[in-house]
């Protein structure tokens, strides 16, 4: 049975990344090794690291004086490696979601912090309008896409002060305007790899401002100036998501990631509004297009184990909500296709029939 994959990290990833990476596991490039025991120092590996950060650079039109760099840690070690790099004094965050206000709470370690918006006291169903951003920031934090409550934020603010966003679930889904972030990071394991590696886009003249002592492994200017091989990198996720890169490239780039992730998103939004079942979480304005959220209407509450196992029996995985909320969250990650969706959709109706 085909299954149709809406986990929300680790998800699913293209046939085209998980095809190569399984030729490089057995021979990667040519050199009868497997990508698993090839040194990182090897000029074929080289190779690999210099094509992904060009890719990264190319398919979102990063602009001069910033690098591409990939580290471990996941997105959770930058919620302290941006302020020990930015934070001088003080820094402005946006409350949006559990992975915000984990953010906020480390920044306050490395000086004061100023939540300028949150959607926390209605357990962050919208996404806080930004406005009132103060002028003696360092930086403002926003996190782009909250995939435990399914909220987005699906374009660049106009604020007085730089900005650093945490990009882990919704990255290649729009076109970004990288010239107004210092920061851009994420995790991989949704839109670009396997869990394993995080990148960040770093503006490099950002750096070094800070009075501090850095450990050399929290400074983006160790990564930056090593080309992200101070250490030995995470080399199988990095070789996948030059795959991913690649795949995105030959597609036609971002613009049309965005069209098709934004068509996924239209369908299954406009199944739970027609639906007499089921139900959205979020409010309209916030939807997310990377990850959907919706529940059972209250008289059919108890009915929402027996829609997963009804899904399951369609080859659907991964549709349980977060238990923060309850219900059912559906990924839509770019490499899951239409007809994944159109299966969910079709699930849903023949369930509601019943």
């Amino acid at each position: 049975m085909k299954k149709h994959n809406f986990y929300a990290g680790p998800s699913i990833m293209s046939q085209f990344t998980i095809d190569n990476t399984i030729e490089a596991i057995r021979d990667f490039a040519g050199t009868g090794l497997s990508i698993l025991e090839i040194s990182h120092r090897s000029k074929e590996f080289v190779a690999v690291m210099d094509e992904a950060q060009a890719l990264f650079k190319e398919l979102l039109d990063i602009p001069e004086g910033y690098e591409v760099v990939f580290v471990g840690g996941g997105a959770s070690m930058q919620f302290c490696m941006v302020p020990y790099n930015l934070l001088k004094t003080k820094a402005a965050y946006v409350d949006s979601g559990t992975w915000a206000h984990k953010a906020i709470k480390e920044a306050k370690l490395f000086g004061d912090v100023e939540v300028v918006a949150s959607s926390e006291e209605s357990n962050y169903n919208f996404y806080p309008k930004i406005e009132n951003v103060p002028t003696d920031v360092d930086y403002l934090h926003i996190t782009t896409n909250n995939t435990i409550y399914g909220t987005e934020l699906r374009e660049d603010p106009d604020v007085p002060v730089r900005m650093v966003a945490d990009m882990s679930s919704d990255i290649f889904s729009r076109p970004i305007d990288v010239s107004k972030y210092d920061i851009i990071y994420g995790g991989a394991q949704k839109n670009v790899s396997p869990a394993g590696v995080t990148f960040a886009i770093v503006k490099m003249d950002a750096l070094g401002k800070v009075n501090r002592t850095i450990p050399t492994m929290l400074n983006y200017e160790t990564h930056a100036k090593k080309g992200s091989m101070f250490n030995t990198p995470p080399v199988l996720p990095i070789y996948s998501a030059l795959q991913t890169l690649k795949w995105y490239k030959s597609l036609g780039g971002v613009k049309v990631l965005q069209r098709m992730d934004e068509e996924k998103a239209q369908v299954l939004y406009d199944a739970i509004d027609d639906s007499k079942m089921f139900v959205g979480t979020v409010s309209p304005e916030s939807r997310s297009i990377m990850n959907v959220c919706f529940v059972m209407k209250p008289e059919y509450k108890e009915l929402e184990k027996d829609f997963i196992d009804f899904a399951a029996t369609k080859g659907i995985v991964g549709i349980k909500g977060h238990r923060s909320v309850g219900g059912f969250r559906a990924s839509l990650y770019n490499a899951l296709p239409l007809e994944s969706v159109k299966v969910l959709v079709e699930a849903m109706k023949e369930f509601e029939n019943k």
